[in-house]
Formats: C-alpha cells, sequence, structure tokens
C-alpha cells in the first residue's frame, strides 16, 4: 500500500519540461517568422473591361514595382534618378493607368500608338516616371526613326492672314486647308488624295509623316477643332498616330503619323 501512495504521489506531480520539447519549439520559430513576413508590396494588374491598377506598397524599392509594373503591362519604365532611390509607401485601388502614375512620380510622361483600326484604346509604348524638373524624355526613346515624306508647296504667302475679304473667300475656297490652334485640328479637304491630307497635317503639327501605303483612297471631309486623334480617326483605318501625354501638365501633343499598309486578309477555303 505504501509503494501505492508513493506512485500516486509522484504521478500527480508537475512534469519537469521535456528538453526535447524544447528544442522542437525553438525549430519551430523560424517556420512561423516565415509565415508572418509580408512581401513589400503588392500589385494587381487588370486588364478586362478597363486597363486598372491596384498597389499596395510599404517601403518598397521603387525600382522593383517598375520593374514588377513594366512586367505586366508589357511597356518599358524609365526611371529619373531620385526616383531609381526611392522607397515606396503608397496604397490605391483600382485606377486606370493615368491616375496610378501619376500617384508614382512628381514628372510622368507616356507615349502611345494610337491605331485607327482598332477600338482598342491607344497602346502606351514607353512610361517615363522622372524626377522633379528632369525635363522631358528624348522623342526617340521609344519610337524608331523612319522614312519621312515632305510635302513642299510653292505659295509663299503662307503663315500669312488674309486682309481682305477677297482673300479670305479665296482662302475658304482652297480645296485643301488644315488649322491647328489651341491644340484644336481642322480639315477642310475636297476630293483630296489620303497621303496629300496627311501631309498636310503633318506641315501644321511640325511632325514627321511616314507614308507607307500606295493608296488612291480621297477624302472629301470637312472636320472642325477637334483633338487630333479624333481627326485622324474621321480619315482612315490604316492611321498610326504616335503620342505623348505630359501628365503633369495635362497635354497631349503629336509625335509622328505613318500611313500603315492594310492588314493582310487571309482567304480561307470552305
Amino acid at each position: 500500500m505504501c509503494l501505492a501512495l508513493v506512485a500516486t504521489s509522484f504521478a500527480q506531480q508537475p512534469r519537469t519540461p521535456d528538453p526535447d520539447a524544447k528544442q522542437t519549439t525553438k525549430e519551430s520559430k523560424p517556420t512561423d517568422a516565415k509565415a508572418a513576413a509580408k512581401p513589400p508590396f503588392t500589385l494587381t494588374v487588370k486588364t478586362r473591361p478597363l486597363l486598372n491598377i491596384s498597389l499596395k506598397a510599404e517601403k518598397a524599392k521603387m525600382t522593383e514595382v517598375a520593374q514588377e509594373l513594366s512586367k505586366r503591362l508589357k511597356t518599358p519604365i524609365f526611371l529619373g534618378s531620385e526616383r531609381q532611390k526611392e522607397l515606396l509607401t503608397i496604397e490605391f485601388s483600382e485606377l486606370t493607368l493615368e491616375p496610378a502614375l501619376q500617384l508614382l512620380s512628381p514628372t510622368v510622361y507616356v507615349d502611345y500608338e494610337v491605331n485607327t483600326g482598332s477600338a482598342e484604346p491607344p497602346k502606351p509604348l514607353g512610361i517615363y516616371l522622372f524626377d522633379t524638373n528632369q525635363g522631358e524624355p528624348p522623342l526617340t526613346a521609344v519610337l524608331t526613326t523612319a522614312t519621312q515624306s515632305m510635302l513642299v508647296e510653292g505659295n509663299t504667302e503662307d503663315g500669312i492672314e488674309p486682309e481682305t475679304d477677297e482673300d479670305k473667300k479665296k482662302v475658304e475656297e482652297q480645296p485643301l486647308r488644315v488649322v491647328f490652334k489651341d491644340s484644336l485640328l481642322s480639315v477642310k479637304a475636297k476630293q483630296q488624295p489620303l497621303p496629300l491630307v496627311l501631309l498636310k497635317i503633318g506641315e501644321e503639327l511640325g511632325i514627321p509623316v511616314d507614308i507607307q501605303q500606295q493608296t488612291i483612297a480621297i477624302v472629301d471631309k470637312e472636320i472642325s477643332k477637334l483633338p487630333v486623334e479624333d481627326v485622324v480617326r474621321q480619315l482612315s483605318r490604316d492611321i498610326r498616330l504616335y503620342v505623348r501625354a505630359d501628365l503633369t501638365h495635362a497635354e497631349r501633343r503629336a509625335l509622328r503619323l505613318v500611313l500603315a499598309e492594310p492588314p493582310k486578309t487571309t482567304d480561307q477555303n470552305p
């Protein structure tokens, strides 16, 4: 009976912690720490129904965020020297491209390609997240040079405003007239070849024009005071307009105009 009481007494006493159990607990700590660690940023890019971006970053390297965003958008992104050293802390959700970019940098430029034959929005070709007062990127940063067509005219009175009613009437009766004023373009063409109209637009805008298509298309339109992108969409489905958006100053300007070859269609046998 005494032995039974001693055995019962020892069974009721708290046990000394097992050294092996301690070691197991220590080894599990790194696993818990790894699970608790958060990535420096989370980026989501959706393309449907519209392109939108969500970003949550806490002291994330701007270079890494830009690299991942470039990968998702399939568009090169160029950073200013200060932006390359920046640690980014920010959070926004489902913003379209331009508002999202404006939150990432004080100076932002975007180069676009406008395809008049497509219902898709302009395609970004290059994004520039620059420092304050860094200046504008080169015009050829993402646009390759190409053969430029030129319009040669013999009118020595170009740039001179008509003074008399008769002179104004002559100007109005011209078969081709292009005016670019206050960032709006007006085109009046009476049975004019499309290449000639585009060359005249390029001359008025001061941008190169590349005529790649031999076409007999005739333009008979009068378009008044619209943005350049809207005007070229009304002229042909084979135009590629390259524009630069200065998001800091809310300005857009044309860089280059191309009359491209129409897409080839493949005949399918029934």
